[in-house]
């Protein structure tokens, strides 16, 4: 088992390893005394792992209870959000009482919220079922719902107090869900670890599962320990994530989140100029299943970008890469989006001619 720790405003430990979902009530009480512990998961992650979790959580002597929502995007809501409140209300869940997120990107997203503004803050565990939020969204503490104007706009930054990744969950995933997973690693490679970059680039990268947790999770910890809050370095974290955003919405989020973030890594490289790296990323992709192109018109994707929290009045925070391991922060006014967005497409196409 892999251990890293995270020096955060609330400092914890991110376990990497087989087996932890058995565990996961032994591994929670060395941090927290017996109480409730509300599972929040959602309807696919149900039947596959929470009967686990809830029978080693009472064998430990906590009282769990659970809550189960629609799975998927739509659900990512602040009508769920107010139903999952409302459920903690009903069993009186106190502050010295936890929530334990199971499942994947928008479970610990809702999930963490709801322990962020519940009795103004309650602890919470991460426990990751994707590989997507394995080696991303678990970690850093940050907790969103969509709006109606754009994903992640209603949120709070709350840290977990442990996060739990069994790897024998993430080797049993679809191909699908290990592809969008792979949207985040393939970023991480791009961002920061040309060798993390050129594993993914290998037929094989599947069975390296483990390793790739760590070292992306490894690389946030560096980040967020930096900037917790997201005022400086900790930006790069959002490479193509704003053009993949919009991706998403224009899609009616039919295009799931990892495959926003590939599609959007491909136009930030080519809207800064860099074929070669667009060219090495678009190879990467097909390597993991993912998409490198979304055929809308770069007009309509600029104007849905223009909601991104990444905005600051006139001007928007874009990452761009310079060379494999290494990227910037430009600020970047916004009506330079749409010509952004049609350049970086544009090359694109002209790869893939």
């Amino acid at each position: 088992m892999y251990t890293v720790h995270l020096k955060t405003s609330t400092p914890y430990d991110i376990l990497i390893g087989p087996g932890l979902i058995a565990q996961s009530g032994n591994l929670i009480g060395k941090v927290f005394s017996p109480c409730k512990a509300a599972v929040i998961t959602d309807s696919n992650v149900h039947p596959l792992y929470a009967p686990t979790v809830m029978h080693s959580l009472s064998n430990a002597g906590f009282q769990p209870v659970e809550y189960v929502f629609p799975a998927g995007e739509q659900s990512k809501t602040l009508s769920t959000l107010s139903d999952i409140l409302e459920f903690l209300a009903e069993h009186q869940l106190t502050r010295s009482d936890i929530v334990v997120a199971l499942g994947g990107g928008v479970t610990g997203d809702m999930a963490g919220f709801a322990a962020a503004v519940y009795a103004r803050g309650i602890s919470f565990v991460q426990i990751p079922t994707t590989l997507l939020a394995a080696v991303d969204s678990s970690v850093g503490g940050k907790t969103a719902v969509d709006l109606k104007a754009g994903k992640n706009l209603a949120g709070a930054f709350h840290q977990p107090s442990l996060v739990l990744t069994d790897t024998d969950v993430i080797k049993a995933l679809s191909d699908q869900l290990l592809s969008e997973g792979a949207g985040e690693v393939i970023k991480y490679g791009v961002l920061r670890d040309p060798e993390l970059f050129s594993l993914m680039c290998e037929k094989d990268w599947k069975e390296h599962l483990a390793e790739i947790i760590l070292r992306c999770v490894e690389i946030k910890k560096d980040v967020v320990s930096c900037d917790e809050y997201d005022n400086g370095i900790r930006k790069l974290l959002n490479l193509g994530h704003t053009f993949g955003h919009a991706i998403e919405k224009c899609s009616d989020f039919t295009v799931p989140h990892g495959f926003g973030v590939a599609i959007g890594m491909a136009i930030a490289s080519g809207a800064a100029g860099k074929k070669d790296v667009c060219n090495r990323i678009i190879q990467a992709n097909t390597n993991c299943g993912l998409p490198s192109s979304f055929d809308c018109e770069p007009s309509i994707l600029a104007a849905a970008a223009l909601t991104d929290k990444k905005r600051s009045g006139e001007t928007i925070d874009l990452i761009f890469p310079e060379k494999i391991g290494s990227c910037y922060i430009k600020k970047t006014p916004v009506d330079q989006l749409p010509f952004l967005f049609e350049t970086g497409l544009n090359t694109i196409k002209e790869i893939l001619a």
